[in-house]
């Protein structure tokens, strides 16, 4: 975590540096595109063949290429070397890493003790944030020498091939034990929940309304996680390879849209089905400059990709907002599929082949991807959102795929079939809540559209992964306006979801009713019944517990991450924070400011603001000056 502090006037704030993965770069800037004049293939250095030339199960060929991927790092390594019994150790520095090897940095007299050695034995410790989620851990394995290469008269650089790979050392050093201890929370909170709601049966006629709620509120909790768990995604089939067409809106996004830019094109499909649009909408930082940089570096990249012919921009005239940008984005759409992607967003190489599978079913409207965070070990918060965003979408959505009637198909990764949404374009772009148009929540809405007379699944396999706020301030305003657009987009579902799968509606209807009225009887337990009663809220206080650590567990049981305490701690802060957010949107769900960006609803929103504090000005300089004559008139009738 890289925290600068700096000072304003006599309070010093914390500045936090997002930590993401730092990958390797490739020779090549598109090295998972085919190469469709097959002088080079996308092969890694250890020969793994092109996934169309694969004849055995895809998975294995996608885990070969992420056994390959090499993350930059800066670890102290001990390594010991044994030698017909003896035994000698010394410390380097390890550079990159990978699932399979380790790349070492040493002195030039060491190099022949390791070739000389029966065996050689690393020791070093992934630290949070340096590999991908699920494996920060101490590490003791043993390895060989792959490669060596001199970088000065006393340095070389050394490969090492580890005995097992890291995911197979980990599962079997931790992985094994994690899955015993989460497995039995887990079946220990859901009886316990459980027989505490058995016990709300018995008490019903007591306080029928509570009990109802905490009876409704642990069916509809248990159950998502009972879908969630039996949720399978649809296998990748090599022969399936609809048109793609990529958007990416842009505001204001100049530290972010070159990266996502790349990782759009920089996918394993066919190029002569995907293209990739970039729509500036009219940004005031650097952003058109960072794309039309990166745009052009693709360009050289080149004519064996297609580059030119696959990846182009837009820059609107003036802001309109994010749903003008994507309408006008899949106007200039020449394939049957589309795809939105945020533009703080990044795609993994394989995310649109598995995004496309669902899609065989022909009444499949719309699918999700699966958004991680990107910058999981900035702070605290940040690492309370990531086991946030797995479980909302491994589990709540899952669940709701089970039904084929996901409710949200989210802004950072999501596809539609095109006509759905140019049928749809001109009520999507006007919609407007009780006379203010509506700008955010953009993709609720286009999903309500979809979800009406078409299926909507959630693929776990199609990965992107988001930059998520770092700061409490931003993140507040971000969560209102969920909150705010949740409500309104739930409000419409309510009227056709009814026509669903009954339990899918069942489920959505509990799930409408669940946090609506949580703000109330949250007050009733915690405030209401200890001062009129003078009771203890033992039972309410247990089931928040039991309900956090189900969070927690089910992140341990799916993840084995160590970020899994985290859940526990966003169950606290949204009992203690987020959740009186929701009676503030009751009262202000029709607002259109995004909050966290200057949308044109911002900026008029920002001028009523200033021509109010202006009349107030006005008035009080006015109240001031008649205080001044009057006072002035007194003096003079005195004297």
């Amino acid at each position: 975590m890289n925290i600068k502090k700096v000072s304003s006037g006599d309070k010093i704030k914390k500045e936090y540096k997002d930590v993401l993965l730092q990958t390797k770069s490739d020779r090549r800037i598109l090295a998972n595109v085919p190469d469709k004049t097959k002088l080079r293939s996308n092969k890694d250095r250890r020969g793994s063949q092109t996934i169309d030339d694969f004849s055995g199960n895809i998975n294995d060929y996608i885990v070969s290429k992420q056994i390959g991927m090499r993350y930059k790092v800066q670890y102290k390594v001990e390594v010991t070397c044994s030698k017909k019994g003896k035994k000698t150790d010394f410390h380097c520095s390890g550079i990159d890493i990978s699932m399979s090897g380790i790349l070492l940095r040493i002195s030039k007299e060491h190099v022949q003790l390791m070739k000389e050695a029966d065996s050689i034995l690393l020791k070093f410790e992934i630290t949070p944030g340096t590999m991908p989620e699920g494996l920060e851990m101490k590490v003791k394995i043993n390895a060989d020498m792959a490669r060596t290469e001199p970088v000065s008269e006393s340095e070389y650089l050394c490969g090492m091939a580890f005995a097992q790979p890291l995911s197979v050392y980990a599962s079997k050093k931790r992985g094994r034990y994690m899955l015993m201890i989460s497995t039995f929370l887990l079946l220990f909170i859901t009886t316990f929940i459980v027989l505490m709601r058995a016990e709300s049966v018995i008490y019903f006629k007591f306080n029928k309304w509570l009990y109802l709620y905490s009876i409704i509120a642990a069916c509809f909790l248990l159950s998502r996680y009972l879908f969630g768990f039996l949720y399978r995604e649809v296998p990748i089939d090599v022969d399936f390879t609809p048109g793609v067409s990529i958007l990416i809106p842009c505001f204001n996004e100049e530290e972010w849209i070159q990266r996502t830019i790349i990782s759009c094109i920089n996918q394993d499909y066919p190029i002569d089905k995907l293209e990739v649009i970039v729509i500036d909408d009219c940004s005031n930082d650097k952003s058109v400059e960072k794309i039309e940089e990166i745009i052009q570096k693709l360009y050289d990249s080149g004519d064996q990709y297609d580059v030119k012919k696959r990846l182009k921009y837009i820059v609107q005239k003036e802001n309109k907002g994010k749903r003008e940008a994507l309408a006008e984005g899949a106007l200039e759409a020449r394939h049957e599929l589309v795809v939105f992607v945020d533009s703080d967003s990044f795609l993994d190489p394989f995310a649109i082949r598995n995004l496309v599978q669902p899609f065989k079913d022909p009444k499949m409207g719309g699918v999700s991807g699966r958004t991680d965070v990107a910058n999981t070990y900035t702070n605290a918060l940040t690492k309370m959102q990531s086991v946030r965003y797995y479980i909302a979408f491994r589990i709540m959505k899952a669940a709701e795929a089970y039904f084929d009637a996901v409710t949200c198909l989210s802004g950072p990764l999501a596809c539609y079939k095109k006509e759905i949404i140019l049928k749809n374009r001109e009520a999507w772009l006007n919609q407007s809540f009780l006379g203010q148009k509506a700008t955010f929540g953009d993709d609720r809405a286009m999903t309500n559209f979809v979800l009406k007379n078409y299926r909507t699944s959630y693929q776990d396999s199609a990965v992107c992964s988001t930059i998520v706020p770092k700061k409490y301030s931003v993140f507040l305003k971000q969560q209102m306006r969920w909150k705010r657009s949740w409500l309104r987009e739930s409000l419409i579902a309510g009227k056709f979801m009814w026509k669903k799968e009954p339990f899918a509606s069942l489920s959505f209807y509990m799930g409408l009713v669940v946090p609506i009225a949580a703000p109330i009887v949250v007050l009733y337990n915690l405030v209401y019944v200890p001062i009129l009663y003078g009771i203890f809220p033992k039972a309410f206080l247990v089931g928040l517990l039991l309900m956090s650590l189900l969070m927690s567990t089910a992140q341990m049981f799916l993840r084995r991450s160590t970020t899994w305490v985290f859940g526990m701690l966003f169950c606290f802060y949204y009992e203690a924070v987020l959740l009186w957010q929701m009676p503030i949107a009751w009262v202000t769900f029709w607002k259109s400011t995004w909050g966290t960006r200057m949308t044109p609803s911002d900026i008029k929103e920002q001028k009523k603001k200033e021509k109010k504090l202006l009349e107030k000005r006005e008035k009080e300089l006015k109240k001031a000056k008649k205080y001044k004559r009057e006072d002035s008139h007194e003096i003079f009738t005195d004297e």
